[in-house]
């Protein structure tokens, strides 16, 4: 037999332990665990171990709603997100729950008994199965296993080191090397600053360039208000404060797209120097139609003035023994070479997925309200903001989840899917053009034009159809177990 729960987790990163928070806190009698296909709490924040590994959001938003962030730093480094995860679990009394090494590949629902059967596959080898009522995914959305990295020619001739960031090495010693970071986005601004403390000389290489804003690393009046107000009322304030802020930029840039572009270049500006070449920072594209970049304290535009570091844009023609040859002739030398060349993103950690004896693709399926899937019953995947920090949506879905549980034992449901009608037509889930969601769109679920399949990016409107609106919508069909499907039925005939 196998062991049974109300709720199976997965994934213990910022996302799954926020969300075993909110079930412990609002759904008591609920059993769970929650499956970690590695060793360790954290997620993305244990796996990261580059230098300077920080997160790309202010604190104040990307911490719980439940938790304040006591921190001083806005934009945190990897090891205190890390320990902020690991406090929540340890004090909510659910850290016992996580079985670390439970990677999760495959996942069965079955109609007739309004269960879930799902596979882990341990370490060694060996494959558990564990039975759940509800299946709540929070594995992030990209590959941990594999980053991207583009097939550079020539890659076996280069004499030095090439690291994706993702694979750290935990021992790296770079001082007085010379190296080169290939990429633009959050990562790359991230390292560069970082390894300059040591490196002789790093060099940003790029194709295209990001549209980055300086940021500050401390919030003064955050010190200010704890003088006279509680902890927690001055986290909400500076959550509310910060995501109107982000919401904000991200609106007008929407907007008013020559304006902003006007705005965040000249305040990139001001940190270089009159004598920069701009066209390094000038992205040929609108702002937020990739993620705008956050640069703490400008310490990018400092490693940039001290002369620690500088920008190439130019496109690769082939590695060589000493570094890069690029298309206008230069090489640059190096010792290291990193390829911040982004993730490979993936649905459900790469597992799969099937209803009644039939495969499921979730590339035929179209997203509702953000978080559940036509015709997939008991099934939620947490998918955090692309414009905002992506724990404001992860805790809105966990909180959705708990009502739903509450809503079908109130009503004697078992069985809870969203079902489309011929009506609703797909659109692309993410309208984002960065590389990493162009590389695999053909494997997305989709959306839609319309609520509730519309995926909104917005807060607000979240918080609203979430919290406040019906769960019983016309879309979402609650029905008792033992309706198995008809293609099942078919099967046994």
């Amino acid at each position: 037999m196998s062991e049974h729960f109300d709720v199976l987790i997965v994934g213990a990163g910022l996302s799954g332990i926020g969300a075993a928070h909110h079930l412990r806190k609002n759904c008591p009698e609920k059993t769970f665990a929650i499956l970690e296909g590695r060793d360790t709490m954290g997620g993305t924040w244990d796996l990261f171990r580059y230098p300077g590994i920080r997160s790309d959001s202010d604190m104040y938003t990307l911490g719980y709603n439940f938790k304040p962030w006591t921190e001083k730093q806005v934009i945190a480094d990897g090891g205190r997100i890390r320990n902020y995860i690991k406090e929540v679990a340890r004090d909510g009394g659910f850290d016992s729950k996580v079985r670390y090494g439970h990677k999760v590949v495959k996942a069965d629902w079955d109609s007739a008994t309004a269960r879930w059967t799902v596979t882990c596959q341990k370490k060694n080898g060996e494959t558990t199965q564990l039975t759940c009522n509800w299946l709540h995914m929070c594995s992030g959305y990209y590959n941990y296993e594999k980053g991207f990295t583009p097939d550079f020619p020539g890659r076996d001739d280069f004499k030095g080191q090439v690291i994706h960031p993702q694979f750290w090495p935990e021992n790296l010693d770079y001082s007085g090397k010379r190296v080169v970071v290939i990429g633009s986005g959050a990562t790359a601004i991230t390292l560069i600053p970082s390894m300059t403390d040591k490196a002789q000389h790093v060099t940003m290489l790029q194709r295209t360039p990001s549209y980055v804003i300086a940021v500050p690393q401390f919030d003064p009046m955050v010190r200010f208000l704890l003088k006279f107000l509680p902890e927690m009322t001055v986290y909400n304030i500076s959550r509310a404060r910060n995501n109107f802020i982000t919401q904000g930029i991200f609106k007008l840039s929407r907007r008013f797209p020559n304006a902003m572009r006007k705005f965040l270049l000249k305040q990139v500006k001001v940190q270089v120097g009159p004598n920069f070449d701009m066209k390094h920072f000038t992205p040929p594209y609108n702002p937020w139609d990739q993620r705008l970049c956050a640069v703490p304290n400008g310490d990018l535009f400092k490693a940039l003035r001290r002369g620690k570091a500088s920008v190439v844009t130019d496109h690769i023609d082939r590695f060589v023994d000493n570094g890069i040859k690029l298309k206008s002739g230069q090489t640059l030398e190096a010792d290291i070479i990193v390829t911040a060349t982004g993730l490979n993103l993936q649905m459900f950690g790469g597992m799969q997925l099937s209803k009644d004896g039939e495969a499921l693709n979730i590339a035929d399926h179209i997203s509702y309200k953000g978080l559940m899937f036509n015709n997939i019953p008991n099934f939620t995947n947490t998918l955090g903001y692309t414009n905002a920090s992506w724990t404001l949506k992860a805790d809105l879905i966990a909180e959705y989840l708990c009502r739903m549980l509450k809503h079908m034992d109130k009503t004697g449901k078992q069985i809870a899917q969203p079902m489309r009608t011929p009506d609703v037509q797909p659109a692309p889930l993410l309208d984002m053009t960065s590389g990493y969601v162009a590389r695999v769109a053909h494997e997305l679920p989709k959306g839609a034009d319309r609520a509730p399949w519309k995926l909104y990016q917005n807060y607000a409107m979240d918080k609203e159809q979430l919290h406040k609106g019906k769960l019983e919508d016309g879309v979402m069909a609650f029905t008792k177990a033992g309706a198995v499907s008809s293609s099942a039925q078919r099967k046994a005939a």
